[in-house]
């Protein structure tokens, strides 16, 4: 892995932002993201947190009770990024009338419905107008909190409730978009991708590096969910390096448009290694499926040497 210097520890010892008292699933991914996210927050600094609808906005602030001990403002589906864009903005303003003092970071986050989706056009407007602030897309690659409902992060073949599996359908007939590439194309300063691995210190550096990069920048997290994806709570972390050394979810970075590759497997693994620790693709494992596996490991194998190119690492 390639990394700047950073303190691992330093990190770890700070204060939580996200605490207990939330209702998400056991094994949830999303909750393990937002935890690192916020602890990337340096203690002398605030935080303005926007959320999307989603499972991590119903499930984390149950009126009375909050599990967010920094400013936080639920808004609809679509507009996380706007909200945070204006936020930033009358903090900008009162920041030049010295009304304000403390230091404040602007933090999105939304699943991958409210973000590849619904969200996508406030996202892409909030990057291009230059709003210094992250959105983290914690992406569990479906519409969990509404029914397990088929986006456009779902991978191929998947079995969701929209796009379920029968004599008719194979699972979702679409490939996943390719968004961490698409908000690269924005030439915003910072994009990373990252999820779960060993020590956590790819998420945590990159967090960091996002909130406190001057300008927009974005990190998507792998972020599996249990219910949707159909796997044993404790297997999380498994599957998360499955998908990493599969290079189904590449570990990698844009910095000012420069591509970096922080983590090359010495064995890249078949794809069949992860799809067949969750019960979502279980039918592709059926006989007769054979061409479909195929037809997932050809493309991870294509877009993992398009990535390799941009790196310069091919």
């Amino acid at each position: 892995m390639i990394y700047n210097a950073y303190s691992l520890k330093e990190a770890a010892s700070r204060p939580e932002r996200f605490v207990q008292g939330h209702r998400m699933c056991a094994g949830c991914g999303a909750t393990v993201a937002v935890r690192a996210v916020m602890r990337a927050l340096r203690p002398e600094d605030r935080a303005v947190v926007t959320v999307a609808t989603s499972c991590l906005e119903v499930s984390s602030c149950n009126y009375p009770y909050t599990s967010w001990n920094d400013s936080f403002l639920h808004t609809a589906f679509e507009n996380a990024a706007a909200s945070a864009s204006g936020v930033e903005a009358a903090y900008t303003a009162l920041k030049k009338k010295g009304r304000l003092e403390e230091t404040y970071k602007f933090i999105a986050f939304g699943g991958d419905g409210g973000t590849y989706d619904i969200g996508f056009q406030s996202l892409s407007g909030a990057m291009e107008r230059g709003t210094d602030m992250v959105y983290v897309c914690y992406d569990n690659e479906a519409y969990m909190n509404t029914g397990i409902q088929r986006s456009s992060s779902t991978p191929a073949y998947a079995d969701t409730t929209t796009s379920a599996v029968g004599s008719k359908s194979d699972g979702k007939p679409q490939y996943k978009k390719d968004l961490t590439k698409i908000m690269a194309a924005h030439h915003i300063p910072y994009v990373a991708q990252s999820t779960f691995i060993g020590n956590f210190k790819d998420l945590h550096q990159k967090a960091e590096t996002a909130i406190y990069t001057e300008g927009p920048a974005f990190l998507n997290v792998l972020a599996p969910c249990p219910r949707g994806w159909r796997y044993s709570t404790a297997d999380l972390m498994d599957i998360c390096k499955l998908a990493v050394d599969t290079c189904v979810w590449p570990l990698f970075e844009v910095t000012d448009g420069e591509w970096v590759l922080n983590y090359e497997p010495k064995k890249k693994l078949p794809v069949t290694e992860y799809l067949k620790t969750q019960g979502r693709f279980k039918h592709l494992f059926e006989n007769g499926n054979e061409h479909l596996l195929e037809r997932v490991q050809d493309d991870v194998d294509r877009r993992w040497e398009e990535l390799k190119n941009l790196c310069d690492m091919s």
